[in-house]
């Protein structure tokens, strides 16, 4: 897993939406919060990749961003959602089970993460595989490219 596209991606996507206050279980709901974990990822990815100095601050308010934001994301697809989504793929709500337990490892190995907490930019990145990996799985299976 190359955490660097992984996070270059996630930063990304984070930078391509504004700020959206939205209704749950929204597009724009499911955006914003995907912003949060995209921001967070990017922050994590300045410090791995040696952009910006390592901040111990910094690295728990990411790690803790992801593991919040992960344990909500899946809320964000409730039954009657289906539809006005172009980058979602059905399967959220046919595999619903997965999605959701793909989200809690994500949001898992990040409380992990944080409570042995990376104390340089390598252990940084090596987070960001994990955390990347988690991402990169979940979005194969689950979002449409277009």
């Amino acid at each position: 897993m190359n955490w660097k596209a992984v996070a270059a991606a996630a930063a990304m996507a984070g930078m391509a939406f504004g700020s959206v206050t939205a209704a749950e279980g929204t597009h724009d709901s499911r955006v914003a919060l995907m912003k949060k974990i995209g921001g967070s990822a990017g922050a994590l990815a300045g410090i791995a990749k040696g952009e910006k100095p390592y901040d111990a601050e910094t690295v728990k308010t990411a790690l803790a961003t992801i593991a919040t934001t992960s344990k909500v994301f899946p809320d964000q697809f409730k039954p009657g959602t289906e539809t006005g989504d172009e980058a979602v793929s059905p399967k959220v709500w046919e595999n619903m089970d997965d999605f959701k337990a793909r989200a809690a490892k994500l949001s898992a190995d990040a409380e992990t993460a944080l409570a042995q907490l990376p104390a340089d930019a390598a252990a940084v990145g090596a987070t960001m595989n994990t955390l990347g990996a988690n991402c990169a799985g979940c979005h194969k299976a689950y979002r449409l490219s277009k």
